[in-house]
């Protein structure tokens, strides 16, 4: 894709942010469209975000774990960019309106007390760099109608990122009571059981997920920075989200992390 066709894709994109309103896929308009491609798109939107006064305050892993390649009609993990106003506070109720098409799921999330700064990055590396844990829900999104979206739909799109709530207890990284493959997880939607899982299904553990990120954007040029926060994966497929809905997350070892989605019409 040339520039001014990134361009215009980038800005359909943004466009449905404002509008509440999808948009056809990449790949029915740019049927050549490239990883490449996409990830030109995603930066063009994040340079949008931030010259309006956002700013970067992590990352995510997306589709890292097999559920949801499989729910999701891909075959590798992509990456998206986390901005300061997809944070939103535990229990606070969120927003209906900000979103299209949300889905929620559950993650271990990284708060990074050291750069990482790929490629070359080891679980060691990662390891070192861990401040501490925190149960956290993503709230993923597309911008492409009915979610038909291919890997480079997806990664065009941000990664399908929408919000992040984070739990309230930080865990240090050795003093968390077990490994992080078997921290198995449950979520509940409204008090009933909506999906189990556990932390060795995001690519056999979260940091593997963390090394595969740093060792992925670094020759791009883009580090992980001290104070970002790194989402791996989920632990489960993602649940359909509804207006009212109170969704909680118990990982263990982690605790748990409740958000709570506004009720319909209510728009950031």
């Amino acid at each position: 894709m040339d520039a001014n066709a990134v361009h215009a894709v980038a800005a359909r994109l943004l466009d449905a942010y404002k509008t509440g309103t999808p948009t056809e896929p990449v790949i029915a308009t740019h049927p050549d469209a490239t990883l490449t491609d996409a990830y030109r798109i995603q930066q063009e939107q994040v340079r949008a975000w931030t010259a309006d006064g956002d700013a970067v305050k992590g990352h995510k892993v997306g589709l890292a774990s097999a559920a949801m390649q499989r729910q999701m009609g891909v075959d590798q993990p992509d990456y998206g960019h986390l901005l300061g106003e997809m944070f939103h506070l535990e229990h606070d109720p969120i927003p209906a309106g900000s979103f299209l098409q949300p889905r929620i799921e559950p993650e271990i999330a990284f708060v990074l007390g050291k750069r990482l700064s790929g490629p070359g990055v080891t679980v060691a590396d990662a390891v070192r760099a861990v401040d501490f844990v925190l149960p956290a829900l993503e709230i993923v999104d597309s911008r492409i109608r009915d979610w038909k979206i291919s890997i480079v739909d997806t990664v065009a799109d941000n990664a399908s990122s929408g919000g992040v709530v984070l739990g309230s207890r930080p865990t240090l990284l050795s003093a968390v009571s077990l490994d992080l493959r078997l921290a198995g997880c449950t979520l509940h939607t409204n008090g009933e059981l909506a999906a189990t899982g556990a932390g060795g299904a995001v690519l056999g553990s979260p940091l593997n997920a963390l090394v595969w990120l740093a060792n992925t954007v670094g020759p791009l040029g883009i580090d992980l920075e001290p104070g970002h926060v790194v989402l791996p994966g989920s632990m489960t497929r993602a649940i359909p989200l509804q207006p009212g809905d109170t969704v909680v997350a118990t990982v263990a070892g982690l605790g748990s992390v409740t958000a709570v989605f506004g009720t319909k019409g209510a728009r950031a």
